[in-house]
């Protein structure tokens, strides 16, 4: 039998046939043997072959095969620096949650999201919420951010999902595509999933006063159909996140504003850094790239990986 995983609870796998029937799965041992350095074999929209058994008049499956992904997005595991964790595969687009406080989203964490995303061709949506909130000078904040990313191609809408603002244009973003939420716990990527479809009902929490920090509500990722031609994948809050899996050559690659200069650099092999006739370094002489988007490049290079943890907005 074939599938898709909806859920995964480390050790178990909610898996949905094509004809909408729901099984638990989980894998064989030696899955975790084959090459695979993820701390999850599986992730929430892989594709996965498995067989039925039956243990105490329980029928459940056993996940035996893995179809090749389309993509993925991928970053360091937190506890094991070591190794990676897998967060979604297969995914059409992502939607990255960000807010200017309560909790703060760093333009640092911002840009390894999105090289991430480049390096696996996944379609970023920037997602500003909780601007129903914010004050004169925080939507001055927001809408000077949001110019740095749709200047290099990057969508970016505010909406507020307490409100319901620019909830429908989601939507209507989301028809006919597996989209993955993401961001900090506390950016209200539950409140609003729950927005756009309230039969969901998933849990959220207050964001904790004194670190101004989201408490985590979802544990693992899942997977929910829609009313509407959508999937959604509702994942946890990420605190930190950590690029992997590159060569120092290629990150500039995934900065498609550098990418557009590269051509013009006086050597093929440039990295931005030292070099005489750097284009990328003469646009950022000229304001024509923004300085928060070099810094992102120049940690992303350097492996600071405190980094990805610790940056506030206010600081970048």
């Amino acid at each position: 039998m074939t599938g898709t995983v909806y859920k995964s609870t480390g050790s178990w796998y909610t898996v949905k046939t094509l004809n909408g029937k729901f099984y638990e799965c989980r894998i064989k041992g030696r899955f975790r043997l084959e090459g695979i350095k993820s701390t999850n074999p599986i992730a929430v929209g892989d594709k996965v072959a498995f067989s039925l058994e039956t243990k105490n008049n329980t029928e459940t499956g056993v996940i035996n095969r893995i179809e090749e992904r389309k993509n993925y997005i991928v970053r360091k595991s937190v506890n094991l620096s070591k190794q990676t964790h897998i967060i979604a595969s297969n995914i059409d687009q992502v939607f990255l949650l960000v807010t200017i406080d309560s909790p703060p989203t760093s333009t640092s964490f911002i840009d390894r999201f999105l090289v991430t995303a480049e390096a696996y061709s996944i379609k970023t949506v920037l997602l500003f919420n909780k601007v129903d909130t914010y004050s004169e000078e925080t939507l001055f904040e927001v809408k000077y951010l949001a110019s740095i990313y749709r200047a290099i191609g990057y969508e970016c809408v505010g909406i507020s999902a307490a409100t319901g603002k620019n909830i429908d244009k989601v939507k209507t973003l989301m028809e006919g595509k597996v989209s993955m939420f993401a961001g900090h716990s506390g950016v209200g990527k539950s409140t609003l999933v729950n927005a756009i479809e309230p039969t969901l009902d998933l849990k959220t929490k207050a964001i904790s006063e004194q670190h101004k920090q989201g408490q985590h509500t979802t544990t693992f990722a899942e997977m929910f159909d829609l009313g509407f031609d959508a999937k959604i994948i509702d994942t946890p809050g990420i605190k930190g996140f950590g690029v992997v899996d590159m060569e120092k050559e290629e990150v500039g690659d995934y900065f498609p504003e550098f990418f557009a200069l590269k051509q013009d650099c006086k050597f093929n092999n440039c990295i931005h850094l030292n070099e005489p006739k750097c284009a990328v370094k003469d646009a950022l002489e000229n304001d024509e790239i923004s300085y928060s988007r070099y810094r992102s490049y120049l940690q992303i290079l350097e492996g600071e990986d405190e980094h990805y943890r610790t940056d506030n907005w206010d600081e970048a």
